[in-house]
């Protein structure tokens, strides 16, 4: 076998590059547990000694984690006065919990997974499922954290505003369901949003809908959300203005029972908005750091878990706008277009 030294060392280059980010991530992570960012954000050019005096840490240790910081270009170094500075752009992602690009809760994720190679390697051998609840508990509030940025800095703000006469129903008076609803966030946006509008969060994972309940309970809203724990073809039926489902229906064996007891669970002329992680259709359509991410997460995650259910479909997080028309209109739901679109999610509308 001849092997062309240049592309291997490309190759070699490439994986390097990913190791380093992989232990990167450990210390995004610690430094966002420990309130490092946080205690940088702001101060401009500061010492290892103040970093750890502000953040109650040991000097040496924060010394190596802001060296660490500096190489990965995610903390600026000024070697005149051997200061570390957080800028604003900085900040933004790692220190500013409400940012919608704020994101040292993914890498809980990605621990979650690790923790559970064992199941995957039993899974890919086995080809059996792993279901939801049966993973690290890391990935439940990694989820729900991350996503809560995302739906914070535009669900509101872009995506309902984009469907056809929803807003002004949840400004007089709607009643909504949110699908799959994990800890709530995007149901408990919704609910501050619309106080006139009435919410239902439905979710097959109990824990979960404990997580939305405190959630709600915080955000002052539970007078108007009822969070319960249900399947995605078995929520009440309720005559719904507008049913939700955020990044969840291709996690779903059964995607057009799901679909379809949505669209019969609505009001004659009922939204159903679908939330989706970006993809084109076609795998060369995919092949970039977004596509990459979501295809590692579905295939432990979100192909595990609908090869769990035994259903009919393991659609997985790069399904793609065609599968997705596909499985709303064989749920009779026959007006499918796509509303919005940002780099991480595609918004469908579809009506009956």
């Amino acid at each position: 076998m001849l092997v062309d030294k240049e592309k291997l060392d490309a190759l070699v280059g490439r994986l390097f590059g990913d190791l380093s980010a992989g232990y990167g991530g450990v210390m995004v992570s610690l430094g966002h547990k420990l309130g490092l960012y946080r205690a940088m954000a702001g101060a401009g050019p500061v010492s290892s000694s103040e970093v750890a005096r502000r953040s109650g840490c040991g000097e040496r240790y924060v010394r190596e984690w802001l060296n660490a910081q500096v190489a990965g270009g995610y903390v600026d170094y000024h070697p005149i006065s051997s200061t570390y500075e957080l800028t604003p752009e900085q900040a933004t992602i790692l220190a500013e919990e409400t940012s919608p690009v704020f994101l040292p809760h993914a890498w809980q994720v990605v621990a979650s997974m690790w923790a559970d190679e064992p199941k995957a390697l039993s899974a890919f051998k086995t080809g059996e499922g792993v279901s939801w609840s049966e993973h690290d508990e890391r990935l439940f509030c990694g989820v729900a954290a991350f996503f809560r940025n995302s739906y914070n800095g535009s669900l509101v703000q872009e995506w309902l505003p984009a469907l056809t006469g929803v807003t002004q129903k949840l400004a007089r008076g709607a009643r909504v369901a949110d699908i799959g609803c994990g800890h709530g966030h995007s149901t408990v946006l919704m609910a501050k949003a619309y106080p006139q509008s009435r919410f239902w969060g439905f979710d097959v994972h109990p824990e979960s809908i404990a997580a939305a309940r405190a959630v709600a309970r915080e955000a002052g809203v539970e007078d108007r959300v009822t969070f319960e724990v249900a399947k995605a073809d078995g929520f009440a039926q309720n005559g719904y203005d507008l049913i939700c489902f955020f990044d969840c229906l291709h996690d779903m064996g059964r995607p057009v029972d799901a679909a379809r007891h949505a669209a019969s669970s609505m009001a004659d002329d009922g939204t159903l908005m679908l939330v989706e992680p970006f993809a084109g259709d076609r795998v060369e359509d995919n092949m970039n750091p977004v596509g990459r991410l979501y295809y590692s997460a579905s295939t432990t995650l979100c192909c595990a878990h609908a090869i769990s259910e035994k259903g009919t479909h393991v659609l997985g997080a790069q399904a793609g706008p065609r599968q997705l028309e596909e499985v709303l209109r064989s749920a009779g739901l026959g007006s499918v277009r796509r509303a919005a679109q940002t780099p991480f999610n595609l918004i469908i509308e579809a009506r009956r």
